[in-house]
């Protein structure tokens, strides 16, 4: 309950204010939790971000903090229209802008620090990897994974969805490959559970990325 809860602040919250501002929904992994890049609005800065069990709004060098109860009552504090875009992507959760939302302090502190984890272990890919022009980390409400992409291969780590239904990190190929490491559907995952840290998700990063390469070698 936790996860969805905070992932209806990410889609009909966070990336709704800043699509609106920016024209983009691509969030950040924030210490306490998840964000907004921050923004200018009429010259002034701009931030929303998820802090453990608070929101909390940056305007301009003033930082202000509410509990997380409503949707609703989180959108009137920030002056935010709630609401995914949903001409940029269909959300995974219903907006309910009266629903009291679930939030047990634990479990976020549990997914600030699974968050941290993935953040730490992608920058370290990208930095090992320039010449596969690596993308910027991004949390994407959607899905509500932290990711990057890399020579048409999608790496991150997602808290939980309905098809795994517990922390699990993945590699995604944009084209399907074949053998014992390409366990899923969309590619590899493997239960946070059973991950060493930083180093055993960056070891199942690495090993993607070298067996979506080998592949395409052998198919050129």
């Amino acid at each position: 309950m936790t996860r969805t809860s905070l992932q209806m602040i990410a889609e009909h919250l966070l990336s709704a204010d800043l699509h609106a501002h920016t024209g983009r929904i691509g969030l950040r992994r924030i210490p306490g939790g998840f964000g907004q890049p921050e923004f200018t609005v009429d010259g002034e800065r701009r931030r929303l971000r998820v802090d453990q069990t608070s929101l909390a709004l940056l305007e301009g060098d003033t930082e202000r903090w509410t509990p997380l109860t409503t949707i609703g009552e989180l959108a009137e504090f920030a002056g935010v229209e709630p609401g995914a875009p949903e001409t940029v992507f269909t959300p995974s959760t219903a907006l309910s802008p009266d629903q009291p939302l679930e939030v047990d302090p634990a479990a976020t502190e549990d997914l600030a620090l699974f968050f941290a984890t993935v953040e730490e272990a992608l920058e370290a890919l990208r930095s090992a990897n320039p010449g596969h022009t690596p993308a910027m980390v991004q949390l994407w409400p959607e899905h509500f994974d932290l990711a990057t992409n890399m020579s048409e291969v999608n790496f991150g780590g997602s808290p939980g969805d309905g098809a795994i239904d517990e922390p699990y990190l993945y590699v995604g190929p944009w084209s399907s490959l074949e053998g014992d490491f390409w366990n899923e559907p969309f590619g590899a995952a493997r239960r946070f559970a059973g991950i060493d840290g930083v180093r055993g998700a960056l070891e199942f990063f690495s090993e993607g990325l070298e067996r979506a390469m080998a592949a395409r070698r052998v198919a050129t």
